[in-house]
């Protein structure tokens, strides 16, 4: 059935792969300058009808002729046309009119161009028949629901972009909490560096760190280790983790043998050991040496490990004592909510966490993500997803901006998570200091108000071609509006969130000056207070 409704737009004058150029017609023009209904704009949709289908596309860009004395009112208007996918005629092969993603038979020359419907509009971005969730509106016309794929929104990577103060904490506590609410047995990692989410899912989040937190020194592998345990550059950090590669994998050897086997056992594996044996050990190779300056590395190392054990900021690290459990199953069955009990979502507030050893936690929890998965059997293995709040901390650009083995356990989870059920959600307010290889794996983007242009255009090359047009309006987008592409929607759309009720929304600590210096502040107690917290590393 050739559906002819809509009224008339223009005439298709070129075509270039995916792309089509029409000249608009006159009374349409009339009509869209006198009603609003009939508005012909930048990311207005419209559509072709073709032999098979009803092929739809979204207007990119209006020009007027121009000429070398100035523009030509006299020609006709033109707008390109990026095709966006078309909803078969009812066949018995398509029985019902769908939407579909992509083109099988483009339009030809001549072809007429029609406004699109309202009842076009809703099979264009119904809700698909797979697992979904609401997250807003469409922005072209809020009373159509805007929905995002469940599983190829988290199975596929997903990011949320945009600059300070446009909503994007609210958009990832809405995108997650209507996930969780349609999946309450869900089982989501996330890392807030500022505290602010724990407001936001009070009612269904597992709150963790570092006062209620046991995340032992033996989790560590070597390299995480070597940077909490060694200081230093050059010659004199790697005579001091070499000492420490052969100390740790002793003491582990030691803390195992009386359970049997323990050739598997590397310096990396995650089995206990005790302090107290390491540094005996170091103790002993120490006494072995013949002059008394190479034992400084020896010395330097002790003192090290010395301190950890006394910084009461480090407990959750390195307050065991003397006793040592092999606790690995408790804190993944917490960290990873298994089972989930009530509480989907694990919310690792990293405020607190003291900046020397904040990139070795991340680096921890990113690291045992994976590997839990990897070594799960396939049969019982638990998809979890691991969101990552200023995720440019991380996974910076820059290799000499980060720490190296996060960056690397992110992108192991970027690259290669899907295989094992891991999914991986970024969070960024600077576009343009995120690592582009793990960004380009995220197939589902979240594009919201973004001024800085070096910014812009770095979401531009992570975007597909088709909907690079909609990011002319990033710098005007307003607070709760996106440009939503990929996997995760049926089209790539601008749409609004929905509002999150006072009590869902993440905590913003943001100074309101006018307010604040409207009155006088209570000196001492104050100061004291501040002081009295600055001292002990603790809110």
């Amino acid at each position: 059935m050739n559906d002819n409704s809509g009224h008339k737009v223009g005439l298709v004058t070129s075509i270039s792969g995916a792309k089509l150029i029409a000249v608009l017609d006159s009374e349409a023009v009339d009509a869209s300058a006198a009603n609003s209904d009939h508005a012909i704009g930048s990311g207005a949709m419209v559509k072709m009808v073709t032999p098979s289908s009803n092929v739809f596309g979204i207007i990119s860009s209006l020009r007027m002729a121009q000429t070398k004395t100035g523009v030509n009112t006299a020609a006709p208007l033109t707008i390109e046309i990026d095709l966006m996918g078309e909803i078969p005629h009812p066949s018995e092969r398509h029985p019902e009119p769908v939407f579909q993603r992509g083109v099988s038979v483009y339009p030809t020359l001549g072809t007429e161009v029609l406004a699109t419907t309202r009842e076009e509009m809703s099979r264009v971005y119904a809700r698909p028949r797979a697992s979904t969730v609401r997250v807003g509106t469409v922005h072209h016309d809020s009373s159509l629901p805007a929905y995002v794929v469940t599983d190829d929104l988290l199975g596929k990577h997903f990011a949320v972009l945009g600059t300070s103060g446009c909503g994007k904490s609210c958009a990832l506590a809405l995108i997650l909490r209507a996930v969780l609410t349609e999946h309450p047995n869900a089982h989501v990692m996330l890392l807030d560096p500022h505290n602010e989410y724990a407001h936001a899912f009070t009612d269904m989040a597992e709150l963790i760190n570092p006062m209620n937190l046991q995340l032992p020194y033996w989790l560590l592998n070597f390299e995480e280790s070597a940077a909490v345990m060694t200081g230093g550059q050059g010659l004199e950090s790697e005579s001091e983790q070499a000492i420490l590669k052969n100390v740790i994998t002793w003491a582990r050897k030691k803390f195992m043998h009386d359970q049997g086997d323990t050739r598997f056992i590397t310096v990396d594996t995650p089995v206990p050991y005790r302090l107290g044996d390491m540094t005996r050990q170091i103790d002993q190779e120490m006494g072995k040496l013949d002059k008394p300056e190479n034992s400084i590395p020896y010395l330097r190392l002790m003192a090290r490990i010395e301190s950890l054990t006394s910084d009461a900021r480090f407990s959750f690290m390195f307050g065991g004592g003397l006793m040592v459990r092999d606790v690995l199953p408790e804190i993944l069955a917490r960290l990873f909510r298994i089972p989930v009990n009530g509480k989907p979502i694990t919310i690792f507030d990293l405020s607190d966490v003291p900046s020397e050893i904040v990139d070795v936690v991340v680096s921890v929890l990113c690291r045992m993500i994976f590997d839990f998965s990897l070594w799960s059997v396939g049969s019982k293995a638990v998809p979890i997803t691991l969101v990552c709040e200023e995720a440019h901390r991380y996974i910076p650009h820059n290799d000499a901006y980060g720490f190296g083995p996060t960056k690397q356990a992110i992108s192991r989870i970027a690259k290669e998570g899907r295989k094992y059920g891991v999914s991986l959600g970024l969070v960024s307010q600077r576009p343009s200091e995120l690592s582009p290889s793990i960004l380009s794996q995220c197939n589902t983007l979240f594009a919201l108000r973004m001024s800085n242009e070096q910014d812009q255009q770095y979401v531009r090359r992570a975007m597909p071609e088709n909907a690079m047009k909609l990011l002319t309006a990033l710098p005007s987008l307003r607070t709760q509006e996106t440009i939503v592409v990929g996997e995760g929607v049926t089209v790539p759309m601008r749409m609004r969130f929905d509002d999150l009720p006072p009590e869902h929304q993440p905590k913003s600590d943001n100074a309101s000056f006018a307010e604040s210096w409207m009155e006088d502040t209570e000196e001492r107690p104050y100061v004291e207070g501040t002081v009295e917290r600055w001292r002990k590393q603790s809110r």
